[in-house]
């Protein structure tokens, strides 16, 4: 009995130091904090019934008092996001404290979670790296309705595939996007053949742009993907009606496997 209470001692021991070197966040009476995280944010706990919080963005947690802050004694809240976990431990505040709290490195540990692989701020810093890289090679390209399309490059990152479209409009006429269509399509399609479509959609996508006058890229970000080699990948871009105007790619699966490695350097 006496070695449990010994150990019991030095666990609530260990425990009080643990939470003593927890980032402090002050939290005032009447006024929201919010933590800004560098990733979207997957789960929140908030283990006091006198906070409320939510997430009105993808990477914003905000929390304030439900009652009086006479209430509230202090408690701890655990965020984590893709690749991370943090706590801060709250204490009652006063006017004049930050109510902005970012998320830093020194303050995080790592998440090692099977199956989540690349978070959406490390997609788009590899994205952004391959656009910035320059068109190394041209694949496909296609002409049609004053439209010129190309696929400027393909890269793999482990599991990932990066596709880098661009398009150049030679009209003076707008170009309104409708939608940007992803299939793996028969490469042959005669009358006699039942045409088989799979649509794929992408994981990220790295500009949100919906129309262009004379020029649009864009990087697109795909699981790894197989298909024979009597299929093809078509990227189609459509424009809104009334004009309608439709251009596809074609991706076959040859430039898949001679595409070139990105790193996370």
């Amino acid at each position: 009995m006496k070695n449990l209470f010994s150990y019991l001692i030095l666990f609530v021991a260990a425990y009080a130091h643990a939470q003593e070197k927890l980032p402090v966040v002050y939290l005032p009476e009447n006024l929201t904090i919010h933590f800004i995280s560098p990733e979207p944010i997957q789960y929140v706990d908030i283990s006091d019934k006198n906070l409320v919080g939510d997430l009105p963005l993808k990477n914003v947690l905000r929390i304030k008092l439900k009652d009086s802050l006479k209430t509230f004694q202090g408690s701890v809240i655990t965020i984590a996001g893709e690749k991370f976990i943090a706590q801060y431990k709250l204490l009652p505040g006063y006017a004049g404290v930050l109510t902005e709290i970012n998320i830093l490195p020194p303050d995080t540990k790592p998440l090692d979670i099977s199956g989540i692989g690349l978070s959406q701020n490390q997609l788009k810093l590899l994205c952004l790296k391959l656009y910035t890289s320059g068109a190394e090679k041209r694949l496909d390209k296609v002409k049609a309705f004053g439209l010129k399309g190309e696929v400027n490059h393909i890269a793999t990152l482990g599991d990932y595939i990066f596709l880098d479209i661009a398009f150049r409009n030679k009209t003076n006429l707008k170009y309104d996007i409708e939608d940007f269509r992803f299939k793996i399509d028969d490469k042959k399609v005669t009358k006699a053949t039942n045409v088989q479509s799979v649509e794929i959609s992408p994981l990220f996508v790295l500009s949100g742009s919906q129309s262009f006058s004379k020029y649009y890229r864009n990087v697109f970000v795909f699981k790894k993907m197989s298909f024979p080699g009597n299929k093809v990948l078509h990227a189609e871009l459509s424009e809104k009606q009334l004009s309608g105007r439709i251009v596809a790619l074609t991706i076959q699966y040859k430039d898949l496997l001679e595409a070139d490695a990105l790193n996370m350097d």
